[in-house]
């Protein structure tokens, strides 16, 4: 019985989510290292297991250090933090460990620091404007990777850039302008570093480009990760439909105000996170409501949207027919704006067929 906010997951769902992105990565002869930080679990990384990948990236040492119980190929995809060294070392004796960086002094500093043997992506920034070394500083980008080789525990793996203003995106024709620019981007430099060097890929990874292009010319690596589970935000960008979010959150109504055709449930910004979604119906939303039938969940219920948060509550419009039969200690279903932000609240999942938990505490495994 569900008596708090709880984080539901259709399997089905997330399962053909997986299986539409291997497929696709497989017909476009394309190499698949999912990002995990959507998901956060041991339990649900393996069900990529069973589509043939064997390699993933993650966004942390801790989570790096709790997916490799079970995986030996890891990309930390986030700037290398070179305080965290002994978390960088116990890593690089266990597993094939793959590592960003964009300046000298990391480079200077892994290579003198490190015990063993770690490659190093240069990351590149294709638009982002969040990190990484412009594309057309060649100069820079050939005076990084004479660096990276000049010591015998660090190994040049290639370049990897993420195109994260995707996530700006309206429809897949914008979807696809921004990322063919960064196709035709990496390409260039691609082919200029080619005439010096080789043996390098190239990575590139966002779940809207993903999901949509069809164009991956001279991209050897994709690392999608929302996509597992898919949000609201991502059903505005154009990356999937409503139907395909694999993730709602379930909240006990606390309170009914049909004047005003709201009503009041437990699940604030702890459960949800603050992220919000501008939308031409509602303006901004933090949660779509959504009709359960039978064991799942189904359409997106017109004029349901989550209007305000706060620590612990949330104010959810609704219909006014709605708003006369509900009442509290009933239960209301919402897909997420961001399901990953929320993945990393709720730490678990109450699969909606079977009605078991899945563990998502990475956090709390690095604590015990």
């Amino acid at each position: 019985m569900i008596t708090i906010p709880t984080l539901l997951l259709d399997e089905k769902r997330c399962k053909a989510n997986i299986l539409t992105m291997a497929d696709k990565a497989k017909r476009l002869g394309l190499d698949f290292r999912p990002h995990f930080k959507t998901h956060q679990s041991l339990e649900i990384g393996r069900w990529f297991k069973e589509v043939g990948v064997d390699k993933i990236a993650v966004s942390s040492f801790d989570m790096a250090m709790y997916f490799s119980k079970e995986w030996d190929d890891i990309t930390v995809a986030f700037p290398v933090n070179i305080l965290e060294i002994d978390k960088i070392n116990d890593l690089a004796k266990r597993v094939i460990l793959n590592l960003l960086v964009e300046s000298k002094d990391s480079i200077e500093f892994l290579g003198k620091n490190v015990e063993g043997e770690v490659s190093l992506f240069i990351k590149i920034d294709v638009g982002t404007n969040r990190t990484g070394v412009q594309p057309d500083n060649h100069d820079e980008i050939f005076s990084l990777i004479e660096l990276i080789q000049g010591f015998d525990n660090l190994r040049f793996k290639g370049f990897l850039a993420h195109t994260g203003h995707t996530y700006q995106c309206d429809g897949e024709s914008e979807i696809n302008a921004v990322h063919n620019k960064a196709i035709s981007i990496l390409s260039t430099l691609k082919h200029c570093i080619s005439d010096k060097y080789n043996n390098f890929i190239i990575s590139l990874g966002d779940t809207p480009a993903c999901s949509v292009s069809e164009n991956f010319e001279g991209i050897d690596e994709i690392r999608p990760g929302n996509f597992v589970f898919f949000d609201v935000n991502q059903s505005y960008i154009g990356s999937c439909h409503t139907n395909q979010v694999a993730v709602a959150m379930a909240c006990p109504i606390v309170s009914v105000h049909p004047d005003r055709n709201e009503i009041t449930v437990y699940g604030g910004g702890i459960h949800f996170s603050k992220d919000r979604q501008d939308t031409p119906e509602y303006g901004t939303v933090y949660g779509l409501g959504v009709e359960m039938d039978g064991e799942t969940w189904r359409d997106v219920i017109e004029g349901m949207y989550v209007r305000k948060l706060s620590q612990e509550h949330g104010v959810i419009k609704v219909p006014a027919e709605m708003a006369a039969q509900l009442k509290p200690g009933n239960l209301v279903y919402v897909l997420p704006v961001h399901s990953c932000m929320t993945v990393d609240l709720m730490q678990a999942y109450l699969e909606v067929r079977s009605g078991k938990t899945i563990s998502a505490r990475y956090k709390t495994y690095l604590a015990e």
